[in-house]
C-alpha cells in the first residue's frame, strides 16, 4: 500500500557500505540502522552530541533534494563541502503525493541561507524578491531567534515537508512554545515535521514517533523516557540538590 504521507521510510542500503568502521557509517544511529517508519505528522531524532542524529537528518534532506547547508530546494549554494556522503546509501521512501512547500534549516548554517537569500536579491529577477516570503526584513538585520520566527511563521506556508536541525539553538523557551503552536498550524494544513532536537519542549508534541540515537543504535522511545525529560524533569524539581551533587560529588 502506497502512504499518502510525504515521507514514510528511511532504509539503509547496507549491502552498499564497505565499512562500518569509518565514518559517517560508525555512528550509533547509523550503524546498526536497517530501516525505520516515519510519522505522518512529527519524528523526531534525539541523542547525545555525537549520536549522528543530525547527519541522519542532513543525509535524509539531501536525499530529499534539499541543499545540504539549508534552505529550499531551489537553493543552490556552498560554503564548505562539510556534508557526508550518507545520503548516497540512503532508500527513502515517500508516499504518492507531493509537498507543495519544503525547507532544510539547520541551525549552525542558517546564516548562509540569510546570505544567500541577499545574493539572490542581488540579481535581476522578474519575480518580487526572495526575502518577500520570509517577512521582507533581512534575516541579518534580525536576531537568530527573530529570523528563525520569521521563517516559521512566513516562510512556512503548509502542506510542506520540513526538516529541522536542532532549531532550538536560537530560541528562548518562551519562542520554543510558539514554535509548537506554529507546528501545529502547518500539521493541520497538512504538513510533515522530521526533527533533530535536544529540546524536552520541542518534542512534547503529541502526536509523534521519537527515535532515540544511542551507543545501541537507533530505536523508538517514549517521550517520558527520554533523558532530555527525565534530566529536566530532575533539575527542575530539585536545583539545589543536582548543584549540589555537580559541584561536590561527595556530597550526599
Amino acid at each position: 500500500m502506497i502512504s499518502s504521507q510525504y515521507v514514510q521510510r528511511i532504509s539503509l542500503r547496507r549491502d552498499k557500505v564497505d565499512s562500518f568502521d569509518r565514518y559517517p557509517f560508525c555512528l550509533p544511529a547509523v550503524h546498526a540502522l536497517e530501516s525505520i517508519d516515519l510519522h505522518p505528522k512529527v519524528t523526531y531524532f534525539v541523542g547525545e552530541n555525537g549520536s549522528g542524529k543530525s547527519t541522519l537528518l542532513e543525509a535524509v534532506a539531501v536525499s530529499l533534494g534539499f541543499n545540504a547547508e539549508g534552505g529550499s530546494r531551489n537553493f543552490r549554494f556552498g560554503t564548505r563541502g562539510s556534508h557526508s556522503e550518507l545520503h548516497e546509501f540512503l532508500r527513502v521512501a515517500k508516499g504518492f503525493r507531493r509537498p507543495r512547500d519544503g525547507f532544510f534549516l539547520r541551525a549552525e548554517s542558517f546564516f548562509n541561507v540569510a546570505t544567500e537569500i541577499e545574493h539572490l536579491d542581488e540579481e535581476p529577477a522578474f519575480g518580487p524578491p526572495v526575502i518577500d516570503s520570509y517577512g521582507g526584513r533581512s534575516l541579518h538585520e534580525q536576531s537568530h531567534g527573530e529570523s528563525f520566527m520569521a521563517l516559521m511563521t512566513k516562510r512556512f506556508g503548509g502542506q510542506g515537508l520540513y526538516l529541522l536541525d536542532e532549531p532550538e539553538a536560537a530560541l528562548s523557551p518562551q519562542r520554543q512554545l510558539a514554535v509548537l503552536s506554529r507546528m501545529h498550524e502547518l500539521i493541520l494544513d497538512d504538513s510533515q515535521f522530521i526533527i533533530a532536537t535536544h529540546s524536552p519542549i520541542l518534542m512534547a508534541y503529541p502526536e509523534s514517533l521519537i527515535y532515540s540515537c544511542s551507543k545501541d543504535g537507533i530505536s523508538p522511545i517514549a517521550y517520558q523516557d527520554t533523558e532530555h525529560f527525565k534530566v529536566t524533569r530532575d533539575f527542575l524539581g530539585n536545583p539545589e540538590g543536582m548543584l549540589r551533587k555537580l559541584m561536590d560529588p561527595q556530597a550526599p
